[in-house]
């Protein structure tokens, strides 16, 4: 999913620490899809309880989601809303993808070969509204705030950041960037060791961020052009892109010839829907101005409750857990009083 424009895209690593006091507006589905693919078991069963429910997003969730507000991180959690209606044909074509890798992911299972079935279980991932339910619900207990967007969440999250609501957006993917967010926070939810897919190895995977107008700098284009470049390379609306055209191609095409009209007068479009409608979409997405960004109090017996009694989670760790959001509690009320004490 996503454009696929990171060998050109200037990234910096950074300390979640550096995030401390900033608010970040978290691309749920994004996030979803990334630990109910990574939180498997060795083939490629994902995390169940007893009675069969997938945990997975639930333990991701809960344990990344208090890790990064230990850290200081104020949380925003952006879900998807309705598709716009030229996303139809790439989502059918999707879910079949994911039925087609299902079918292998339980061969491979059935023949005992681990390593192809974990790969094709990851590709196989579905996010459905039971999920999404269970996310909001414990998302909720956890206190943060929860934007449901009209359409896409990343461009939510993007068209917040653009009017300084938030600091950042968090997504793996690189279409947040065209839909303008000044800073873009990748990595933020699978930090730690990742392994390649198709190898024996593995890589630290550690947080990111891209800064839109060092991007443009180091591309030298404008915003217009960034988009122009994505839907050359191929976005979620026009998946694949234009045959043979990969960033650096996209880059130098721009250049040469400038304007959208003459890129366009220069290559074959095979689409069904028109690179204007697209381009015109990332430029003005739909976005709700309906939100609260402020946190409630996490509800403790809920969290218990939610994780413990209906899922099996462990009930020590999760306590663990939940005493170190205590303590982080006391420690900003006591500052909060120091700082009316001078």
């Amino acid at each position: 999913m996503g454009v696929k424009i990171s060998q050109i895209i200037p990234k910096e690593e950074i300390d979640i620490n550096k995030l401390s006091g900033k608010t970040i507006a978290v691309d749920t589905l994004n996030t979803l899809y990334q630990f109910i693919s990574i939180i498997r078991q060795y083939d490629g069963t994902p995390l169940t309880d007893s009675k069969g429910n997938v945990t997975s997003h639930l333990s991701g969730i809960f344990y990344r989601s208090l890790n990064q507000m230990l850290a200081g991180v104020n949380l925003v959690h952006v879900f998807d809303g309705k598709p716009p209606k030229f996303k139809s044909q790439v989502n059918e074509e999707r879910t079949k993808k994911r039925n087609d890798a299902h079918e292998k992911w339980m061969k491979a299972k059935e023949t005992g070969d681990f390593t192809e079935a974990k790969k094709h279980a990851m590709a196989s991932v579905k996010v459905t509204t039971k999920i999404i339910n269970e996310t909001k619900e414990l998302l909720g207990a956890m206190g943060i705030p929860i934007i449901q967007a009209p359409s896409e969440g990343e461009a939510q999250a993007a068209v917040m950041a653009r009017k300084s609501a938030i600091y950042a957006a968090a997504s793996s993917d690189f279409d947040t960037l065209l839909f303008g967010t000044p800073r873009l926070i990748r990595n933020l939810n699978i930090t730690g060791k990742r392994k390649i897919p198709g190898t024996t190895f593995y890589k630290d995977i550690k947080p990111e961020i891209i800064y839109l107008d060092k991007t443009l700098s180091a591309l030298n284009i404008t915003k217009e052009q960034l988009i122009t470049l994505g839907i050359l390379v191929g976005t979620d609306y026009n998946p694949g892109g234009i045959p043979g055209i990969g960033p650096k191609k996209a880059l130098t095409h721009i250049k040469k010839y400038k304007t959208f009209d003459k890129i366009f007068a220069n290559i074959t479009w095979d689409f069904d829907i028109q690179p204007k409608e697209i381009h015109d979409f990332f430029l003005n997405p739909p976005a709700t101005n309906n939100y609260n960004l402020t946190p409630s109090e996490p509800n403790p017996e809920k969290i218990k409750k939610i994780l413990c009694e209906k899922h099996e989670f462990s009930k020590e760790r999760v306590e663990s857990m939940l005493k170190k959001l205590e303590q982080l509690k006391e420690q900003k009320k006591q500052t909060t009083l120091g700082s009316w004490g001078h």
